[in-house]
């Protein structure tokens, strides 16, 4: 069965309609993984984007079919260990999901998800990455990109937008030995459900799933456009997709059958954020991102 056929064979889950957003790829991701997983999974979502969507819901109920919570932002791990330590009692089959933005997960939210992966709590891990702090005006987060132009980063006489690069959760994961570590974004779908599926089999421990979801209101972007953004930045090699398991990294097509890379001011230009970057910066960012290319060529010994 091709991707379109199984999703639609699967139910939604979430709410109908849209609440975030027009152009919003984290509702569509949330929506993917709910109908992967199934009817039997529980879901915390912290204060962000998604809360309301999957949490709020209207008229006092929740937004999603299955049971679902609101941990305070930097506890979303350790709460939903203990509700799966909870369900294994009862049904050790319930999949228990966190879907946290990326500061509550590469800043506020990170001793809590270390200490799950450490403990190895068999829970499946979602990193709505957007970023920044979207959801309160635009804020830097530890995954805001070198340059970025945000609320707490401002362009002017003195700043020129983020000095440091962006926080690589991803490999920090994967250096920890989580269980199963996967990159993934809704621009490549049936590279996204395969690994959602895979995450379901896992079992001996924690799941971490690192979703770029672009952002149109944060990064400056026409809403029709975001998953040509998303697109952009695989084929740019600026966000690599790949899985760790077992000690063993392992390229995604999507990544690894890229035979001649866009340069990545195709990713940029275009975004409000970047919009003050010349080409010295852009140099800058290229290194990085060849580097980082690099580096995971050798893990996954290619």
């Amino acid at each position: 069965m091709n991707t379109v056929d199984f999703l639609n064979s699967r139910e939604d889950l979430l709410s109908p309609g849209i609440s975030a957003c027009q152009g919003c790829m984290a509702e569509l991701s949330l929506r993917v993984i709910l109908k992967v997983l199934g009817e039997k999974t529980v879901l915390v979502v912290p204060p962000g984007c998604m809360a309301g969507a999957a949490v709020g819901g209207w008229n006092k109920s929740l937004g999603t079919k299955i049971p679902a919570a609101m941990p305070q932002l930097g506890n979303s791990a350790s709460m939903l260990a203990g509700i799966k330590a909870a369900y294994d009692l009862v049904d050790p089959d319930v999949h228990c999901l966190a879907y946290a933005g990326d500061g509550g997960t590469a800043d506020i939210g990170l001793q809590a998800l270390s200490a799950a992966a450490e403990r190895r709590d068999n829970i499946i891990y979602v990193c709505n990455d957007n970023e920044a702090y979207m959801n309160t005006g635009f804020q830097k987060s530890g995954t805001t990109p070198h340059g970025a132009r945000t609320s707490t980063t401002p362009v002017g006489s003195v700043g020129r937008g983020k000095v440091n690069f962006k926080k690589d959760v991803p490999m920090m994961m994967a250096m920890q030995n989580t269980a199963y570590v996967a990159t993934l974004t809704p621009a490549y779908m049936n590279d996204f459900v395969e690994k959602v599926q895979k995450a379901a089999t896992i079992k001996d421990g924690l799941v971490y799933l690192h979703v770029l979801n672009p952002c149109p209101t944060g990064w400056g972007t026409k809403p029709e456009n975001s998953i040509a953004y998303a697109r952009a930045a695989v084929q740019s090699r600026y966000f690599l997709l790949y899985e760790y398991r077992n000690y063993e990294f392992t390229v995604s097509a999507p990544t690894k059958n890229i035979r001649e890379p866009k340069d990545v001011t195709e990713f940029l230009q275009k975004q409000k954020r970047f919009a003050h970057l010349d080409e010295q910066d852009y140099e800058e960012v290229r290194r990085v991102v060849n580097s980082r290319w690099e580096n995971l060529k050798k893990l996954a010994g290619l």
